[in-house]
């Protein structure tokens, strides 16, 4: 089949089989005396394989998959194929480890006290609690993920019950591998505004919904 069909066929633009078979994604495409690319059901094979590849690991880390079962023996292929199948099942082992840790969590603030008046934390017993350092206490916080309270720019980092819970839910989502952005529109769905009082949003993706690497971004199929 020519290249426009092999598109066609497959859901991708013409420039992007040509891109793929560049980068050694799918075989090489048999060249007739016009030069025309001839493929073959091998290649549908290929780039239906690439497409499932990239939506499960993401582009970069399928187009070295591809490109490795095509060069390497059978049995090193075989081998890399099974790793990839086995840091998946890691993966998602993590994230749900995460999110039963996240359910535990949110089950906690519904069930506390109200806070007392001074019942908070500093950056250092914060960061000894839920076991990261103070520097990636600072950096969530730049990040919008958790926001402590600072009667000035000056003051230290004062820590409230429900920032705390915040932090805590963050620790649990990157221990599980949700990348920044994930974790970002976890803490938005779950409501995590710093109050006490908190309410479900309907404007990003809840914890069962999120992948630790695909959360709330878009799937790419392109040549990038």
């Amino acid at each position: 089949m020519t290249t426009g069909r092999l598109a066609a066929a497959t859901g991708y633009s013409v420039q992007q089989v040509r891109d793929l078979e560049r980068l050694g994604v799918i075989p090489s495409a048999v060249r007739m005396p016009n030069s025309y690319r001839r493929f073959g059901p091998e290649h549908v094979t290929a780039l239906r394989a690439y497409r499932a590849l990239a939506v499960a690991v993401g582009p970069v880390e399928a187009r070295s998959v591809m490109h490795d079962v095509q060069v390497l023996p059978y049995d090193e292929a075989l081998a890399r194929v099974v790793e990839l199948h086995s840091g998946l099942a890691r993966a998602r082992a993590e994230s749900l480890t995460a999110l039963r840790a996240l359910d535990t969590i949110v089950d906690e603030a519904a069930h506390d006290a109200p806070p007392l008046p001074g019942d908070a934390m500093s950056i250092t017993e914060l960061a000894n609690a839920i076991g990261v350092r103070s520097s990636t206490l600072r950096f969530w916080e730049k990040e919008g993920l958790v926001a402590p309270e600072r009667i000035d720019r000056n003051a230290a980092r004062s820590y409230s019950p429900a920032a705390a819970r915040d932090a805590r839910i963050v620790a649990a989502l990157r221990a599980g591998g949700y990348r920044i952005p994930a974790v970002r529109a976890v803490m938005a769905a779950i409501g995590t505004d710093n109050d006490t009082d908190r309410t479900h949003s309907t404007s990003a993706c809840t914890p069962s919904q999120c992948s630790p690497k695909r959360c709330c971004e878009p799937v790419q199929t392109s040549r990038t």
